[in-house]
């Protein structure tokens, strides 16, 4: 563990942990940790395989395998600044990763598997990156990044991708996505167990595959960016259920979507939206159809 503005260089050791609260490696209070090809299993509840508390800092990991079994323990914790490349993450239990508040998390070719199956705390959707703020006191509020490079994202259970109650900035470049989850939501940004603050999220996609649903719940707001030759199969809506059924949205909020000339949408289902930039003819229709403002986008294929 580091803290108090302390550096702690880590390398090749084994780490495995039982308790509750106990997790992997810790940072907190401003340190910084250097994590090189560890390998960390942890088991307890609350117990991340790599994971930061109040007062944040940094982390940079390189290589190894990071591994949580337990209840609200995923492989990776964020209320930090978070660097993470050429490692295995594995999260159990509960979601692969967790960023909460004005902090980030970076991977680079990594690759994360998580079958989050349960609920913890006041979450009410089941997914594989949650991003959030819980208005704990344990993060500052502000805008939350993600970033991926390279390297694969399995998700087993829930939504791939999830914000609530905070202002996620989400970027992906060539990552291997694969959804083996029934429902195949891609993202879900919606209110959730917590309150406080606005469900904003921006989607960047850079030469990047994607396919799926996103739900953006009436309250909540979106803009999706495909450049450099993504593509993009699915649809968007605002009809939204969490995990227990409970209705949360019926209709979608403010969309934005923006497609540079070598990208594209192919439509699964109809969807709606608020604003479009980009060529119509980039829009592959499929038998569906793209509403902007209530009406339908002509020129599409």
């Amino acid at each position: 563990a580091s803290g108090d503005g302390t550096t702690v260089i880590i390398r090749d050791t084994t780490i495995t942990t039982t308790g509750n609260g106990s997790g992997g490696i810790m940072t907190t209070g401003g340190g910084t940790t250097y994590a090189y090809d560890l390998n960390v299993t942890t088991s307890g509840q609350s117990s991340a395989a790599i994971r930061t508390d109040r007062g944040g800092g940094t982390v940079y990991v390189d290589g190894g395998t990071y591994t949580s079994n337990g209840l609200g323990s995923p492989a990776i914790y964020s209320t930090a600044e978070i660097h993470v490349a050429n490692a295995t993450l594995v999260s159990n239990l509960s979601e692969g990763v967790c960023i909460e508040g004005l902090n980030s998390i970076e991977l680079t070719d990594c690759d994360l598997t998580a079958n989050n199956t349960q609920c913890n705390g006041n979450a009410t959707f089941l997914d594989s990156i949650m991003i959030y703020q819980s208005m704990s006191g344990d993060a500052d509020s502000g805008t939350s990044s993600f970033t991926m490079t390279g390297g694969s994202l399995t998700s087993k259970s829930g939504h791939m991708f999830h914000v609530t109650n905070t202002n996620a900035v989400i970027t992906l470049n060539g990552v291997t996505l694969i959804n083996e989850d029934a429902e195949d939501i891609l993202l879900s940004v919606c209110a959730d167990g917590w309150s406080g603050a606005d469900n904003i999220a921006t989607l960047k996609a850079i030469g990047q595959e994607m396919s799926g649903t996103i739900l953006v719940g009436e309250d909540s707001t979106l803009t999706l960016e495909l450049r450099e030759g993504s593509s993009f199969t699915g649809s968007i809506d605002g009809s939204i259920v969490n995990a227990a059924g409970d209705v949360v949205s019926t209709q979608v909020g403010a969309v934005s979507v923006s497609l540079d000339g070598s990208s594209t949408w192919t439509l699964t289902a109809d969807s709606y939206i608020t604003e479009f930039s980009g060529d119509a003819a980039n829009v592959i229709g499929n038998g569906y159809t793209l509403y902007v403002n209530g009406t339908a986008l002509s020129g599409t294929k």
